[in-house]
C-alpha cells in the first residue's frame, strides 16, 4: 500500500485559512490523491516545523503571514520571483532532496486582475500602498503587463525608497511618503498594507482615484475591507479583494508540486457564493 503524498500551509494565525478547502477541491477536480492540512506555527518554531514536515514525508509547504521570509532563508535554492520578493510562500520538496522556494503571488495577482476581471493593465499608472513584502512580491510581474508607472506610499518613506532603487531597471518607479499623494491620479489602486486585518485604512487623499479606476485589495474577508469600501464610496469602476488571488496563486503552486493546472474559476464561484451569502 502507497501512502498518500502530503502538503500544509503554515501560518500564525492559521485557523482562517481557506487554502485546505481550495486544494482540496483542486484535487478532486483534477484525480489527484493527496492530502492537505492547516499547521498553526509561530515563526520560533518554523525551522523545526519545516524539518519534520519535510522528514516524515511531506512534498510541499505553503507558508503564510508571519512566515514567508523564514521560508525564504529556509530554502536551498529560490526561483527568479522568490529571489526578487524576498519571501517564500511555496516550498518544493525536489528530485534530491533539496527545498525550492517560489512566491506565487505576482502570478496570482495578475492572473486575478486580467482574467478573471477582464482589467486592461498596460499602460496604466499604479499605486502600490504598503512597501513590505507582498509589495516586493508584484512589482516585476506588474511591469511585465507593460503598466506605465508605479508609486509606492509607505509611512516609512526609506522603505519606499529603498523599493525604487530595487526595482528601478524594471520599469519607471517612485517611492514616496502618503503625503506626497496629493494632485496625482491612479489608474489601479493596490493595497499591500496590513491596514485592512485591523480595520484600518490608509491615509489616502481625496481625488486619487481616476475616472474608471480599480482598486484591489491584497487581504479578503467574508465583508468588504475598509479599503474596498473606499473603492467603493470613491466609484471606482471595480473595487475588489484578494481571494481571486488567493485561489490564483494556490493553483499555481498546485502546479508546481503536481505539474497539474487547476480551473480555478469554478472554485472561486463557489467559494465565493459561500462566502458572500
Amino acid at each position: 500500500m502507497t501512502s498518500i503524498d502530503r502538503y500544509a500551509v503554515l501560518g500564525h494565525p492559521i485557523k482562517h485559512s481557506k487554502s485546505p478547502r481550495i486544494h482540496k477541491l483542486f484535487a478532486e477536480q483534477t484525480g489527484q490523491a493527496l492530502v492537505y492540512e492547516a499547521h498553526e506555527v509561530p515563526a520560533e518554531q518554523f525551522s523545526s516545523a519545516v524539518e519534520t514536515f519535510f522528514a516524515n514525508g511531506g512534498k510541499g509547504l505553503n507558508c503564510t503571514i508571519p512566515l514567508k521570509e523564514l521560508a525564504w532563508a529556509f530554502a536551498e535554492h529560490k526561483t527568479e520571483r522568490a529571489q526578487l520578493a524576498k519571501a517564500v510562500n511555496t516550498l518544493a520538496l525536489q528530485p534530491d532532496g533539496s527545498i525550492l522556494g517560489d512566491n506565487t503571488d505576482g502570478v496570482g495577482l495578475i492572473t486575478d486582475l486580467i482574467y478573471n476581471h477582464g482589467i486592461k493593465l498596460a499602460e496604466r499608472k499604479v499605486l502600490i500602498l504598503g512597501a513590505g513584502g507582498a509589495t516586493r512580491g508584484i512589482i516585476k510581474p506588474l511591469f511585465e503587463q507593460s503598466i506605465k508607472s508605479i508609486v509606492i506610499a509607505n509611512r516609512t518613506l526609506e522603505k519606499a525608497i529603498d523599493l525604487e532603487t530595487e526595482f528601478v531597471n524594471f520599469g519607471p518607479i517612485i517611492g514616496c511618503g502618503f503625503e506626497a499623494l496629493n494632485n496625482q491620479q491612479f489608474d489601479l489602486i493596490i493595497n499591500a498594507t496590513s491596514t485592512s486585518l485591523t480595520g484600518q485604512l490608509p491615509p489616502l487623499p481625496a481625488n486619487i482615484l481616476a475616472e474608471n479606476g480599480v482598486c484591489y485589495d491584497l487581504a479578503y474577508s467574508n465583508c468588504p475591507t475598509p479599503f474596498v469600501r473606499w473603492g467603493q464610496e470613491n466609484k471606482a469602476l471595480k473595487s475588489l479583494d484578494g481571494f481571486g488571488m488567493l485561489v490564483e496563486q494556490a493553483a499555481e503552486a498546485f502546479f508546481i508540486w503536481r505539474g497539474v493546472r487547476p480551473l480555478t474559476e469554478p472554485v472561486i464561484k463557489l467559494l465565493n457564493d459561500e462566502r458572500l451569502n
